[in-house]
Formats: structure tokens, sequence, C-alpha cells
């Protein structure tokens, strides 16, 4: 797996855990929203107006759907999850409630310092994912944090010392198209790992960032180079070689499959109530999910909708392998 924490022989219970989800239709991937707050800015979400007001309706513990859902992936996310001052607890009890699960943590990193970050990997993460879009100030400007890249780039290696799994979450913008492939190659050096996606307006209507039809061309270029890069270098980007093709097709709107997000990835929010997207409302206490059907939504082509239409290839062992 893409852990230390685990061996080649995991990789058998693992794999009968995912073929019977998927043979009982339940999800794989499940997303706790352990809060909307966010300290961040972001122009291309609106977390950052949730009131402070609803931390008091955030659910102390999440152990509970964890144990009905038994998945074999785990992410903590938001909102900024690290507001959360409880977050240790949370992520201890999950981890110690569901057996063979990978557990992830996607955070923008402003209030992750090396002892906050060893003290969630000692409570039971697999892996931390850290937001990154640029190498420079312009991801402070994006988020809104003064010194946010540099603090980034700083704690990685202390994490990858510490024995750490991190990943940085990289979303691909109509001004970061050359930046991609040196994040990748920063990630690389360093130890870590990147996960893409493509910027949306789906979740606040901000346009300022999608990308353009005449920057075509060049999408289609990068995704040769990280296809190159991941033949010489399998592990260290996780989208598929499959995600990664589709990206020019998305962008020229020749994609007509359904979305299946909220088939084998679902998202439960702070309130517990389940939602099969982080852009769709959430619509009823996650005890009473019953599946999502495919639906035609073309609005993003984020990871958990492209990997979940994604064949198992050859391609996708080797990464896991790697």
């Amino acid at each position: 797996m893409l852990s230390p924490k685990y061996k080649p022989w995991h990789l058998l219970p693992f794999a009968i855990k995912y073929a019977r989800l998927r043979l009982t239709r339940r999800p794989v991937l499940v997303n706790f929203e352990v809060t909307m707050r966010c300290n961040a800015a972001c122009g291309g979400c609106d977390y950052w107006k949730t009131p402070a007001a609803e931390r008091a309706h955030e659910l102390a513990s999440f152990v509970d759907a964890a144990r009905a859902f038994d998945p074999m992936m785990i992410t903590f996310t938001g909102g900024e999850p690290t507001l959360r001052r409880d977050l240790e607890v949370i992520v201890a009890e999950v981890a110690q409630a569901v057996p063979y699960c990978y557990i992830t943590l996607l955070t923008h990193g402003g209030m992750l310092g090396i002892e906050r970050a060893q003290a969630l990997w000692d409570a039971g993460l697999d892996q931390i994912n850290i937001s990154l879009d640029y190498l420079d100030e312009r991801h402070d400007v994006q988020r809104g944090i003064p010194g946010l890249a540099a603090k980034i780039l700083r704690l990685v290696p202390e994490m990858r010392e510490r024995g750490m799994n991190v990943r940085f979450n990289s979303v691909i913008r109509d001004d970061n198209l050359d930046d991609i492939l040196p994040i990748v190659h920063h990630a690389h050096r360093a130890g870590a790992g990147v996960n893409l996606s493509v910027y949306t307006d789906f979740k606040n209507g901000n346009k300022d960032h999608l990308i353009r039809a005449d920057q075509y061309a060049r999408v289609e270029a990068l995704v040769g180079e990280l296809l190159a890069f991941k033949r010489r270098h399998r592990g260290v980007i996780t989208n598929s070689d499959w995600y990664l093709r589709q990206l020019p097709r998305y962008l020229r709107s020749e994609m007509r499959e359904p979305c299946r997000s909220g088939e084998t990835t679902i998202h439960i929010n702070p309130r517990g109530l389940v939602r099969r997207c982080p852009d769709f409302p959430a619509d009823k206490h996650w005890s009473e999910y019953n599946g999502y059907a495919p639906i035609a939504c073309n609005a993003c082509y984020y990871a958990c909708r492209g990997e979940a239409q994604a064949p198992l290839t050859l391609s996708r062992f080797q990464d896991l392998l790697a």
C-alpha cells in the first residue's frame, strides 16, 4: 500500500475487502467532513464563510458510521479538519474500530506543525495530504494565509524524516499549468507524492481559474509529461493513468459517462448527514444510506468521480505495488 505501516501481504486482505464492498455496492471510500469551518480564504470554495456557531453542531465521534460502513479507505476532511482540537481522538477511535482501512487526512497545512502531525500520525493516519497549487507565494495569496507555501515546503521533509507518508493535493488551474510538473518533481525529491484534480467553479461559481479553450493543447502536453514521469517513477503520482488521460476529454466537454460518485465514495458532513459529492447538498442521515444511482453531471472531474470510473488495469496495480 502507500504507507510504511503496511507490508506486501496486506494487499490480500485489502483486496478481499475491496471485492466485498464492490459486490455489495457499498462505498469503498468514506469522507468524514469533521467540520465545515475553515481559517483560509480560498477563491475556489466558500467553507471559510461557515459561521463559528456551527462548531456546536459537529459530531463528537464518527466511529459508529465508520463501523457501519467498514470501508477500505477513510479520509478526514472539511472545511479545515485541524481546527478540531479533538481530531486526534476522532482519528484514534476510527482507526481502532475499522480493521484494514487506509486512513488519510486532507489539510491546507496552515495549522500543522511537526508535533501536531506526529500526534495525528500516531493516532492512526496512514497518509497526510496537504493542499499545494504553487511552489511560491502565489499559493499564499490563493489560500489567504501568508507564508503558507514556505511553511509546507519546510514541514514536509521533517514529516518524511519521521516516517510519515505525505502527498500534495494539487489543483490544475489556468495559471499553474507550468507549475504542476515542478510540484511533482519536488514531491519526488522530498520522498512525497502528488494527487491531481482539475479546478471547477461548482463550489461557489468562481470562474477565475477555469482552464480556457486556448489552453487545451497545453493540458494535453502536460498529461503526456505526467504519464512519462509515471512510467519512470511509479508511486509518486496517485492518479491512475486512465484518469490523467481523460482530463482533455473532460475539458473539451466530450465526456458522456454518468458520474458514479456516491456509489463508491460518499461524504458524511459534521452533522452526520450523507451526500454523494462534496459539492452536493446533504440529504439524509448516514444510517439511512441506501446507495446513489449514477447521474448525468459534468460539473467536475475530481478524482472521486474519475477514479470511480477507472478500470482496474495493470498500471493501477503497478501504482499500488510501487
